[in-house]
């Protein structure tokens, strides 16, 4: 069983940037689709971006879009969340899971494991 440690989180001003990194502890991390959600205060968790097992593929939300981009380096076992021109409302905790399948999905049902997120949250 794969288990996901999430970091790179904190404090950042409207404008910022952060880089949030996920890490795995199982080399078989590399057969995995991964995503990254997050869920803001008051919210429902929803869908951030995602990356097949191959680093194929990435797709990013509507809003995030042209501001975030998931990435990931299966010879290190982890995967990137790049996360510029941030907002307010990007305030949340974020989360990344993975699915023992190689394509990415946004439907968070259909991920297996999960880390225990990071949070990210303004300061402005």
């Amino acid at each position: 069983q794969v288990q996901l440690v999430e970091s790179g989180g904190g404090l950042v001003q409207a404008g910022g940037s952060l880089r949030l990194s996920c890490a795995a502890s199982d080399h078989t991390f590399s057969t995995y689709a991964v995503g990254w959600f997050r869920q803001g205060p008051g919210k429902e968790r929803e869908f951030v971006a995602a990356i097949s097992s191959s680093g194929g593929s990435p797709h990013t939300a509507e809003g995030v879009k042209g501001r975030f981009t998931i990435s990931r380096d299966n010879a290190k076992n982890t995967v990137y969340l790049q996360m510029n021109s941030l907002k307010p409302e990007d305030t949340a905790g974020y989360y990344c899971a993975a699915k023992n399948t190689p394509l990415r999905g946004s439907d968070y049902t259909r991920y297996h494991y999960w880390g225990r997120g990071t949070r990210v949250t303004d300061s402005s």
